[in-house]
């Protein structure tokens, strides 16, 4: 009887570890496609920086995203906001400004939807860019997003 509450312990806890690892590498993944999103854009031409306001879908208004502090010995989680990036670009006399959500699989949640029609429907941003990984290899692909979910 004790053996296999122990055996279940050890099991439970080696299933931990394992997850534990397996979310720091697609943490690391995800910033190192961030990374590579942003020197793509720069190199196209565009003036690229971390957004860092989010979206209040209940009073419908920008707010500024808190500094995540994340524990001792640990740094502090700087600009999590949404979208990731913003991104301007002059065109003629104007500048044409905006917003890129980093996903390697292209997929946004529901909440993620409303706050991009809240940015595009108050003209924040002319267009939101959804970026993620292509089929080949370094491949990074842009859906925008208001022809994906013809939403605004």
């Amino acid at each position: 009887m004790k053996k296999t509450k122990i055996k279940v312990a050890v099991d439970v806890v080696k299933t931990q570890k394992k997850n534990s690892l397996r979310g720091k590498r697609n943490r690391a993944a995800g910033a190192r496609f961030e990374l590579k999103v942003r020197n793509e854009l720069e190199f196209k031409g565009w003036i690229v920086d971390k957004w860092s306001n989010n979206v209040d879908l209940e009073e419908k208004k920008l707010i500024k995203v808190k500094n995540k502090f994340l524990g001792p010995g640990k740094p502090i989680m700087l600009g999590a906001g949404f979208p990731d990036f913003i991104a301007f670009k002059k065109k003629g006399k104007n500048y044409e400004i905006i917003g890129i959500e980093v996903r390697t699989k292209g997929w946004i949640n529901q909440n993620e939807k409303s706050k991009c029609s809240f940015l595009l429907k108050e003209k924040i941003f002319s267009k939101i860019l959804i970026a993620k990984k292509g089929k080949k290899r370094g491949e990074v692909k842009y859906i925008n997003f208001e022809k994906k979910y013809n939403k605004t």
